[in-house]
């Protein structure tokens, strides 16, 4: 079957590998049709391997090269024989994390949380660029007929946006600050309306992506290179700046901007990755009693709810598609295009079967 596969930094390959063999008794083989790209693939493809592993995991055993994809949805083939959840034929999503369930976080709920965790399309043996995967039955949800196969697709980072807002504590009526109009940025400024929001401000210097969140019509974009961010939301919050802010551009200026921006008593997540450290005033989270908190990942069990919410057409997470790809031109039109700081292309998906 052909796949998407790392090898090395620079170096994926589109090619024919074996289909999985066996499904377990708990377990799911399914179709993949719809895969994103995400930003840890990006990051993997120019500068890793860093999550994905070069020795066997402790708990998946699984090692480069590695068959790519953890956003994906797609179609059941075959399920094993205690599995209860899911039928041969359903259309699904797929939640990515796989954790031991035994550990001091898994007993507690935190499964993401996992030291021993591992992720399809990361450090499995599978993923979703590519024409089959076997995956543990927990990862299934199945899809309303209500949500698309591009919806489905988009779930997973729909899930992260998601839980970098509600990690700040926000209430429905807040104003909240999006710092990086990526598609988890602009994920967050459609969750932050749908969940009832009051205000949103979204700060973004790519003239591009400034002009794909303003399209959406849920935020008021601020181009921190034209502006100054922190006077101008509190311009429009009478003085007082926001209630919360969402950091997902993963730089050190925007944390700095979303700190700054946030009321005294405010709450900044910090959910875009950080290649590389960064600097913060400590004393300024001291005197102005500021909260900054750091996200990993979502809930493992959050899926049917954000699926839910796609389903009532309040949550058009849709609208963050940028194109669907060929799987053979996943390198040059997927990851070289996403990478270009010049690039027209916001979210991709890879069309696998």
């Amino acid at each position: 079957m052909r796949a998407a596969v790392f090898h090395d930094k620079h170096d994926i390959r589109v090619e024919d590998i074996p289909e999985p063999t066996a499904v377990g008794a708990r377990q799911v083989r399914v179709r993949p049709y719809l895969c994103g790209i995400c930003g840890t693939d990006l990051h993997e493809y120019a500068a890793g391997p860093i999550v994905i592993p070069t020795s066997p995991h402790p708990l998946s055993h699984a090692a480069a090269p590695q068959v790519l994809g953890h956003e994906f949805s797609g179609q059941v083939l075959e399920i094993g024989a205690e599995v209860t959840g899911v039928r041969v034929g359903d259309r699904v999503s797929v939640m990515p994390l796989i954790y031991c369930g035994h550990c001091y976080y898994c007993r507690r709920g935190l499964n993401h949380l996992c030291p021993r965790m591992a992720c399809t399309g990361l450090s499995w043996d599978g993923g979703g660029i590519s024409e089959q995967v076997v995956v543990p039955e927990h990862q299934i949800s199945v899809l309303p007929e209500s949500v698309s196969d591009v919806q489905g697709a988009l779930v997973e980072p729909a899930a992260v946006a998601a839980y970098g807002v509600d990690r700040t504590g926000f209430t429905s009526g807040d104003s909240v600050l999006i710092t990086g109009a990526g598609p988890i940025g602009a994920l967050a400024a459609l969750y932050a309306h749908a969940s009832g929001a009051a205000q949103i401000f979204v700060s973004e210097p790519n003239a591009r992506r400034r002009a794909l969140l303003d399209a959406l019509g849920v935020a008021t974009v601020l181009d921190p290179l034209a502006e100054d961010v922190p006077e101008a939301v509190r311009a429009l919050t009478g003085g007082i700046g926001a209630d919360v802010a969402a950091e997902c551009s993963g730089s050190e200026a925007g944390l700095a901007t979303a700190l700054v921006s946030l009321r005294s008593h405010g709450t900044a997540t910090q959910v875009g990755l950080h290649v590389r450290p960064a600097t913060i005033d400590p004393m300024a989270l001291s005197q102005r009693d500021l909260s900054l908190v750091g996200t990993w990942c979502y809930p493992v069990y959050d899926f049917p709810r954000i699926i839910s919410l796609v389903a009532t057409g309040r949550f058009p997470v849709e609208r963050v598609l940028t194109e669907v790809i060929a799987v053979d031109d996943v390198v040059t039109g997927g990851f070289d295009r996403l990478l270009d700081p010049e690039g027209d292309a916001q979210k991709l998906l890879v069309k696998v079967g």
